[in-house]
């Protein structure tokens, strides 16, 4: 097996209308792709070269345990006073280290996700 890159990152929900709202408004992606299925649907929103995408169906629920997304950011600053402007419940940071800046939040189904902002001269 060779894996060459990463797919896409997905994030189970419990409320898709709210969460798809929650990543166009508040965090600015675009939806491009929304799918339905008996019982279930997916939504995907293309970043770069990758996919976050959002499931829900049936016995797959949101965690604030599971595993994350890291957003990379253009302005760490304007995008920390955003989601503070929009009440976004702040879990971790904002942390600063030797190379990043970083914040940890949850998304309207509990998830947590990051947003991350490398520091000039670091890849």
């Amino acid at each position: 097996m060779n894996v060459s890159e990463i797919a896409f990152t997905t994030y189970p929900v419990k409320d898709m209308d709210r969460a798809v709202g929650f990543y166009e408004r508040v965090i600015g992606l675009t939806k491009t792709m929304d799918h339905r299925t008996e019982g279930g649907r997916w939504v995907e929103f293309d970043i770069g070269a990758g996919t976050l995408g959002l499931g829900k169906m049936e016995g797959w629920e949101p965690s604030p345990q599971g595993g994350t997304a890291g957003l990379e950011v253009d302005d760490f600053e304007q995008a920390l006073a955003e989601v503070r402007a929009a009440g976004v419940t702040i879990t971790m940071g904002p942390i600063e280290t030797p190379v990043c800046h970083m914040l940890m939040i949850q998304d309207t189904e509990g998830n947590p996700l990051i947003l991350h902002h490398r520091k000039p001269g670091h890849a």
